[in-house]
């Protein structure tokens, strides 16, 4: 039994081996193909880095020509948007010097319109090779857009202004306080001067019109009487008048011997308000008047109608008198 087992395994053991030795050639060809076929993959792989690199390849020349076009069609956007923008200024000069003009208001003016926006928005652009183009092309919109909103605000206004054009024509301050041929000494005119009383040089924020006391002060456009007050006797406006005409204007009369008008009275063009005086910071008899456009005083030199003459105003005084029923005499 014993004899038998050991020629069993005499005869297997070379089989064994055989089926080894066949075994490792196989494998050692195997690792040579793949060998070669990595060696070959590195080195055309190198290869085409190489040409890519000095040659176009039909990949990189598209990829090339997408970013040329993209580039035209930013630079077509760019012109475009300096052309919208030239028209918005050409726009915004119309509003500013042509509709505003028409109805005698200021120039509208947004704190911050017309600066940059921070670095911080932009911030995910940086880093690309086409960011300042494109961050350019960005800002260029964000001006143009900043713009059109305060042109926006603008026209939304004027067209209020527009709609109530008949009462802003009647309550823009456009008429002399006083009858301009009881004028006398001329007028002291708005801006820097040096006071006569206090002796220093201040900023006049109205013009003097000297007259008699008790010659009589009109309002000069439609108004509601904001405030009347007594003042100090020697100094400051003294006795005053503020009416307040909406649209962003009001009007002072100051230095006043008499009002003949309460706070929250209605007043209209031509109406007696009060009288000349020399209260206050007076050196002598006249009308102090100034006329505020949105809380900023203005020279009244620019409000008043020129093209009317004495008698135009003398008349216009009269039917005041007669449709009003007011009690008062326009020369005393």
């Amino acid at each position: 039994m014993g004899q038998k087992e050991q020629t069993t395994e005499k005869i297997t053991s070379p089989v064994k081996e055989r089926v080894k030795v066949a075994a490792s050639p196989f494998r050692l060809r195997a690792y040579k193909i793949l060998r070669k076929f990595l060696i070959g993959f590195i080195l055309i792989s190198v290869a085409n880095a190489m040409f890519s690199y000095f040659f176009y390849t039909p990949k990189s020349y598209r990829i090339h020509r997408e970013n040329r076009d993209l580039i035209i069609k930013y630079k077509i956007l760019q012109n475009r948007i300096r052309s919208a923008q030239s028209k918005v200024d050409e726009m915004r000069h119309r509003d500013n010097y042509v509709y505003r003009s028409l109805f005698a208001t200021d120039t509208l003016s947004i704190p911050g319109v017309y600066n940059q926006y921070p670095d911080s928005k932009y911030i995910d652009m940086e880093g690309d090779t086409y960011a300042k183009l494109m961050i350019g092309t960005w800002q260029q919109m964000d001006a143009l857009t900043r713009t059109m909103y305060q042109g926006s605000v603008s026209l939304d206004e004027i067209q209020i202004l527009s709609q109530d054009k008949e009462q802003l024509s009647a309550a823009i301050p456009a008429t002399w306080p006083i009858d301009r041929t009881r004028l006398r000494k001329g007028i002291d005119p708005y801006g820097m001067r040096m006071h006569p009383k206090y002796g220093r040089r201040i900023f006049h924020k109205g013009i003097d019109l000297a007259g008699v006391t008790g010659d009589p002060i009109f309002a000069t456009g439609n108004a509601i009487v904001e405030q009347t007050s007594k003042g100090q006797a020697h100094k400051g406006y003294g006795q005053q008048i503020l009416l307040d005409h909406k649209f962003g204007y009001q009007t002072r009369y100051a230095h006043l011997s008499k009002i003949h008008v309460q706070k929250g009275d209605t007043v209209v063009r031509g109406q007696l308000i009060g009288e000349v005086g020399s209260t206050g910071g007076s050196t002598g008899p006249h009308l102090h008047y100034e006329v505020i456009l949105k809380g900023r005083p203005v020279n009244p030199i620019n409000y008043f109608n020129r093209n009317m003459t004495s008698e135009e105003y003398v008349k216009l005084v009269e039917e005041m008198k007669e449709s009003k029923g007011l009690n008062f005499e326009l020369f005393e």
